[in-house]
């Protein structure tokens, strides 16, 4: 009994520490100026008032960084997976010399070890000889080549663990690889898709570094941008930048949710026994 009391409590004492803050996010985002500062603080405002979302939408062009997030995020998420399925397809079906599968994969794996900060560098010179500074083209480059390998190591696990039978029979019904891989394999690997495709889109949705360097002007800038510049030389605008992350945490959320029914693993597991 008392063991299951400690649990229970530390899983609510946890549980608390992870969602305060964005409580705390989405009330700052309600409060008056005056709120925001004040001893003993304000968790709950009593008149919320929706000014910084209205300065968000009318004053400051949010809509122009969503737009920006949504059409980069998206666009990185498809193509990376798209590209990313089929080299992970790719490493886990066919049997190279020299064990050439399992160094390739640990080759994609490396470079998500060093830091992005390394490549900005190159990054921004080969983008600038291209005429890609400042546009969502470039963007979406530069996060399909980050996301890239963590699609590719995703993917695989995936594909491993579907039985090559499946495919081997639908080719002996006179399927091309192509074809089975299209029709038996990918249904099959619906969770592992759907769960890359998720994390796959918060990365580029939160990514800050590459749109700071490679997005100078409104143009081309994501959310995260718009998020900080609500810092000025000035002041930091909390009611602002309150409103903007919960503007950048609802979408994403949204999305979760609405895919989290095909998040269970397993599916494959028994595919071929009956």
């Amino acid at each position: 009994m008392l063991k299951s009391f400690f649990k229970y409590f530390f899983m609510v004492i946890i549980t608390m520490f992870v969602f305060f803050p964005i409580v705390w996010l989405v009330s700052t985002s309600f409060k008056n100026p005056v709120d925001m500062f004040a001893v003993p603080p304000i968790f709950v405002p009593a008149n919320p008032s929706f000014d910084h979302y209205a300065t968000l939408f009318f004053e400051a062009g949010i809509v122009k960084y969503i737009l920006n997030s949504v059409i980069v995020a998206v666009s990185t998420t498809l193509l990376s997976l798209v590209a990313g399925t089929l080299a992970a397809y790719s490493l886990a079906r066919f049997r190279l010399p020299y064990r050439m599968n399992e160094r390739l994969s640990f080759w994609v794996l490396s470079t998500r070890m060093f830091p992005p900060i390394v490549t900005i560098i190159p990054l921004f010179a080969m983008m600038r000889f291209f005429h890609l500074l400042n546009t969502r083209m470039g963007l979406v480059i530069a996060y399909t080549a980050f996301n890239l390998p963590f699609v590719v190591w995703m993917m695989r696990g995936f594909f491993m663990e579907i039985p090559e039978e499946l495919e081997e029979a639908a080719m002996v019904d006179g399927d091309s690889r192509m074809s089975a891989f299209r029709r038996i394999i990918l249904p099959i690997a619906k969770p592992g898709l759907v769960a890359t495709s998720i994390f796959t889109l918060i990365l580029s949705w939160n990514e800050f570094l590459f749109a700071l360097i490679l997005s100078q002007t409104r143009s081309a800038a994501t959310l995260p941008i718009g998020v900080a510049s609500t810092v000025t030389q000035y002041e930091i605008k909390w009611g602002e930048m309150s409103a903007a992350g919960v503007i950048a945490v609802v979408r994403v959320l949204i999305f979760a949710f609405v895919v989290q029914k095909h998040l269970v693993r397993g599916m494959s597991f028994g595919a071929i026994k009956g």
